[in-house]
């Protein structure tokens, strides 16, 4: 074997961090000072590093990164949708990054107007991410969000739709990258994030034509649990300020024709309560809730906004979770999750249409699209699956028929026979069973199995539903399997399984994904000498905790900006999401959350033994995992490690959490984490 280049080697300069009488000694605590020249010194040393070691893997990966790209449609666009007379659509020319946001008058389909063309806008900026795209009411001003650092602090612009000039001296700072206009579009509503922690927590009033810094400061989120944001309801009739923390939410109001009214309370919050109000016309509201123990939600009739009296509209079930509404002025659409599928129920407001849309797959994605009016008979609805690209649909409430409206394209040719999927339950440690999905090309299965890729995440009741992914072919065509692992934490079985994952739950998200690993390894499609894990963010905490708790069971690790230094994040209020956080890992300056977290933070469990090849990435604008987290992990790595495994860092010193923007520039990254996993593989010696 070559002999490897030398690592580099971080200076250590110990810091004493003491909480509840427990003293922990952290040697890389520095590399949090964001303009030290050596912490940047560092992490170039580690890019240098990481360059030297995956030469030999360079032209597999500039192979993986242009049969990626040759699978994208050059030349594509969206279904356009129609709203107030008016079509929509997104467009991607041909070799351009960014979309192209458009629109034209319904019976005028050659007159198409350019609202925002996000390549023009990049032209020159190391990094560009477009936010949302809204139109005025009075159809006279287009607002649109833009990040130029990867900091997720987005400016919004104004431009005239009759001009096409941008109002350069009316630039809107530090925001969440999107708003609301009144009901007669002189006026826009927003959010700006604190300049330190990031927190959403200010909504201003700005007036059309007038400088920002007269904007008014209309409300004040003084609770650090909670962001907010702004919305209108689909009915156009409220303009809603949503207060929300992990479990609790709150909504204020205004009508959206009286823009200079105080924003009143719908339903006070309480602690732990989640309601979420839908206006569907007139006096009437369903409210989605789990108040009263309804664990899984239920659906609240409410008549007038201002009226406490509700029915009854949507029982809870302890079976099913109720996700997401879709009003429309005499029906609603209404996603559900069943034994860890979404199921679509249509139904009327007296309850006398009420059916399912049928999916015939064992594992899918099925999600409600763009259904911008409410005088509407059918419902835009996107379809795909571990083998089935993603299609766009509509769904004739009447005559119960599906029209298939377009189907993703993979240029060069896909033939979803070649594939298998499907779904399996593994048995926890402690008698539960794990769904893990699992996707392969037919041909490609050996004898003796075949490497598998196991991917999880498992935090915020965020589900990770079984989708098709253009650029995974990469790795099922070289005889991968990839499978994913549907651990507590997420809300793939309602919302209990989300409960049995966190805060003094939160090690069954380890353990599942442990399990699952175990099982996996004794299928005989699978070569146990070759399971590699991935996980990112929180995910990224998984696979951490993983490489500490379980190692042998994992030949390589890729860890996508990871959550890896819990307790010494969760106890810094000044940086971003810390204390938004406490409902999902808890607060350490409680002395049970400081053990339990302490005793599964990845960074702190760092001890003397045998690590797996790993990869760990992150960039060093990155919002919502800090850079030194990973950069720490990763030195720490390096002094414990008895083994042979590469530790590799990857900083990319221009993007924040999501990476590379742009269609192309994205796949960089993935093939970057591909070429290490399969050149593993191919590579048995290394």
């Amino acid at each position: 074997m070559k002999k490897r280049p030398r690592p580099p080697r971080a200076k250590q300069k110990p810091v004493r961090l003491e909480k509840h009488g427990d003293v922990r000694i952290d040697p890389y605590y520095y590399f949090r000072e964001r303009q030290n020249p050596e912490v940047i010194r560092y992490l170039e040393d580690e890019n240098r590093y990481f360059e030297a070691v995956t030469r030999p893997m360079e032209p597999l990966r500039h192979q993986l990164f242009d049969e990626m790209r040759a699978r994208i449609k050059e030349e594509d666009e969206s279904v356009p949708y129609t709203y107030k007379n008016y079509r929509y659509q997104v467009r991607y020319p041909a070799g351009q990054e960014y979309p192209v946001y458009l629109r034209w008058p319904q019976d005028q389909p050659d007159n198409r107007q350019i609202l925002l063309d996000a390549n023009d806008r990049a032209r020159g900026h190391d990094f560009y991410q477009p936010a949302s795209v809204k139109v005025s009411p009075d159809n006279r001003t287009v607002a649109f969000g833009e990040d130029f650092t990867g900091r997720r602090l987005y400016e919004i612009r104004f431009r005239d739709l009759h001009s096409g000039r941008i109002y350069e001296n009316e630039v809107l700072t530090r925001t969440t990258g999107s708003g609301v206009f009144s009901a007669c579009g002189k006026y826009f509503f927003y959010v700006r994030k604190h300049p330190e922690t990031l927190r959403a927590y200010r909504l201003y009033r700005h007036r059309l034509g007038t400088p920002p810094r007269e904007d008014e400061l209309i409300y004040e989120e003084t609770d650090t649990r909670y962001d907010i944001h702004v919305s209108r309801s689909k009915t156009e009739a409220y303009i809603w300020l949503v207060a929300a923390a992990n479990t609790t939410t709150e909504y204020r109001y205004i009508p959206a024709g009286k823009p200079l009214e105080p924003f009143r309370v719908f339903r006070p919050r309480r602690h732990g309560i989640e309601y979420y109000p839908y206006h569907t016309g007139g006096e009437r509201f369903l409210v989605v809730t789990n108040e009263d123990g309804a664990e899984n939600f239920q659906i609240f009739f409410r008549e007038g906004i201002e009226n406490p009296r509700i029915s009854t509209f949507l029982p809870h079930r302890n079976d099913t979770l109720i996700e997401e509404l879709e009003v429309f002025d005499r029906w609603l659409a209404l996603t559900e999750r069943h034994n860890g599928l979404t199921r679509i129920r249509i139904m009327d407001y007296d309850r006398k249409t009420d059916y399912y849309i049928d999916f015939p797959e064992e594992t899918y994605t099925a999600y409600i699209g763009i259904n911008a009016e409410m005088q509407s008979d059918v419902l835009r609805y996107g379809y795909n699956s571990l083998t089935l690209p993603a299609s766009v649909m509509e769904w004739n409430i009447h005559n119960r028929q599906n029209r298939i409206l377009k189907t993703e394209e993979i240029p060069g040719g896909y033939d979803p026979s070649q594939y298998e999927s499907r779904r399996i339950w593994v048995p926890a440690r402690d008698g539960k069973q794990v769904p893990v999905s699992m996707v392969w090309r037919k041909d490609r299965l050996r004898p003796g199995g075949n490497p598998l890729l196991l991917y999880g995440y498992g935090a915020y009741g965020i589900t990770v539903d079984d989708h098709f992914s253009r650029n995974r072919l990469s790795l099922l065509d070289r005889g991968f399997i990839f499978a994913t692992a549907h651990v507590r934490g997420g809300e793939y079985l309602g919302r209990p399984w989300y409960e049995d994952g966190k805060l003094l739950r939160k090690k069954n998200t380890f353990y599942d994904f442990i399990d699952a690993a175990r099982h996996l390894a004794g299928l005989s499609e699978v070569d146990e000498r070759h399971i590699y894990a991935m996980g990112g963010s929180a995910g990224g905490l998984l696979v951490g905790a993983v490489a500490n708790m379980a190692p042998e069971w994992f030949r390589g690790i890729v860890a996508q900006v990871p959550f890896v230094d819990v307790l010494t994040t969760m106890l810094d209020e000044s940086i971003p999401l810390t204390t938004g956080e406490y409902d999902e890992w808890g607060n350490p300056n409680e002395k049970i959350y400081y053990d339990y977290i302490k005793s599964y933070s990845p960074y702190d469990n760092v001890s003397r033994q045998a690590y797996p090849h790993l990869l760990i990435t992150t960039g060093l604008h990155d919002s919502q995992v800090q850079y030194w987290e990973p950069a720490k992990w990763t030195a720490k790595l390096r002094d414990m490690n008895t083994g042979n495994g590469l530790i590799l860092l990857h900083t990319d010193m221009q993007t924040g959490h999501g990476g590379k923007p742009g269609r192309y520039a994205s796949l960089e990254d993935t093939a970057r984490d591909f070429a290490f996993l399969i050149h593993l593989y191919q590579n048995p010696e290394v």
